[in-house]
């Protein structure tokens, strides 16, 4: 289970891995916390913007249908309100009833259902830094770190499904600057113009720490469907923009694996790991 909060996440972070699980025969299931209702139009040549927030939701629920069916999961909405990404100083308050103000039991009740509905073994989010700071991230990763931890406990969420424990919980980290640097350095030394110059610069500016990754899954094979995926998401993803500007060979050959970090894990395992189920296979067991 694939947590994320709003539609194009889950095809710009962990993507590939998913559709490599996926294409294994693996069950995926990917959930989508809000609607993205209140996203801008980042695609300069998607054309005019839907003209109402409902218009907006209904448009992305169709580009969220089309990644689903690229990477070969299976998906679910949690239906809360995107709370959009302030801006100002000082930040003006959040929209009332957005997903960022819902209180956390009620807010994470829909997603252990699901969690004990689907009875899943791994569960992928966040960190709690929602990996950049908007509300609906952070709070992402509250719901998701909430469904893990209260899930298999018969005594809370009672009503909401037979008990289910998940036995890992992984931090997507898509955008660590290990990567970044990495595929930087590898297309300005092939002559070209790295996107990620500035990026490079800005986070070194600012000291970001580092988390640490634990597990690096190779799932170059199915960049395809990655890129499929995210173009789907018109509204939010230029063809001719960021995503696409690194060569795929190149990629492939620097950067063939997507990275986590293990948060928690009930059954033992060894570090580093290239399998978001190490230690739960059969034949990982004594």
């Amino acid at each position: 289970m694939a947590v994320h909060a709003h539609p194009d996440d889950e095809s710009s972070k962990g993507a590939a891995t998913t559709a490599r699980y996926a294409a294994e025969g693996v069950e995926v299931l990917v959930v989508t916390c809000t609607g993205g209702e209140r996203g801008s139009i980042l695609n300069p040549s998607y054309g005019d913007a839907p003209s109402s927030p409902e218009a907006m939701a209904q448009v992305r629920r169709e580009e969220m249908a089309g990644a689903a069916r690229a990477l070969g999961v299976q998906h679910r909405w949690l239906g809360f309100v995107d709370s959009g990404l302030p801006e100002g100083d000082p930040l003006p308050p959040l929209p009332d009833g957005c997903f960022a103000l819902v209180p956390l039991e009620e807010a994470a009740a829909p997603l252990v259902e699901l969690v004990r509905s689907f009875r899943p073994h791994v569960i992928t989010t966040y960190d709690p830094t929602g990996g950049y700071p908007h509300p609906d991230h952070i709070m992402c990763h509250r719901i998701s770190t909430e469904a893990f931890e209260a899930a298999g406990d018969a005594e809370r969420y009672r009503g909401a499904g037979e008990p289910w424990q998940p036995l890992k919980l992984y931090y997507n980290h898509d955008f660590s600057l290990n990567r970044i640097q990495t595929i930087h350095d590898a297309v300005t030394s092939a002559g070209l113009e790295s996107p990620f110059g500035d990026w490079v610069a800005s986070r070194a500016m600012r000291e970001i720490p580092e988390r640490e990754v634990t597990t690096r899954v190779p799932c170059s094979n199915h960049f395809p469907a990655r890129d499929a995926a995210l173009v789907s998401h018109a509204t939010q993803i230029d063809p001719a923009g960021f995503f696409f500007a690194v060569p795929r060979d190149l990629e492939v050959e620097v950067w063939p694996v997507e990275e986590y970090e293990l948060a928690t894990s009930h059954v033992p395992v060894a570090l580093p790991e290239d399998d978001l189920f190490a230690g739960i296979h059969p034949e990982d067991r004594p």
